[in-house]
């Protein structure tokens, strides 16, 4: 596994192009909120100039929101490290919660985030629905040929 580093300026056009690529644009909706991927701080896994993993969050009001985690490697430990380095950016900010949000049809990560100690904490119901009409990229089928809907919402007391 390549070892994880913080975005940097120089990295941004190579993740912005995996941003886009990997959620069908540059925007995130975050509860109702139009977030510019773009700017996010985060951590990143690069081999030969090819992401292999990314995480995205921002920080506010004392809580860390993670908006997106990939990886290209599943089941190597990538995506539970650059989640680590999260958690410790968390910390270091004086965050007392993690939250992040999933779609209905990601029966891995809700798995994923469950095992790492993240609590359900609510479902928002159709609010996929709702954010196709902002975002209408946003597929109607997701993984596992699940009905895209809903939102999973976790969290993790830090």
């Amino acid at each position: 596994m390549t070892h994880p580093q913080a975005i940097t300026p120089n990295l941004r056009p190579l993740i912005n192009a995996f941003i886009a690529r990997e959620w069908h644009g540059t925007i995130m909706l975050v509860r109702g909120e139009v977030v510019d991927m773009t700017c996010l701080d985060g951590f990143t896994c690069v081999e030969k100039d090819e992401i292999k993993g990314l995480i995205t969050y921002f920080i506010r009001g004392g809580v860390c929101e993670i908006v997106s985690l990939n990886s290209q490697s599943e089941g190597r430990g990538m995506g539970t490290a650059l989640l680590n380095l999260v958690i410790d950016a968390a910390r270091k900010e004086s965050c007392h919660c993690l939250q992040l949000l999933t779609t209905n049809d990601n029966l891995n990560a809700i798995g994923f985030y469950q095992k790492r100690g993240f609590q359900l904490a609510g479902v928002n119901l159709w609010a996929i629905d709702r954010e196709r009409e902002i975002k209408p990229a946003i597929p109607l089928v997701g993984q596992n040929g699940i009905p895209m809907h809903h939102e999973i919402e976790f969290e993790m007391e830090l």
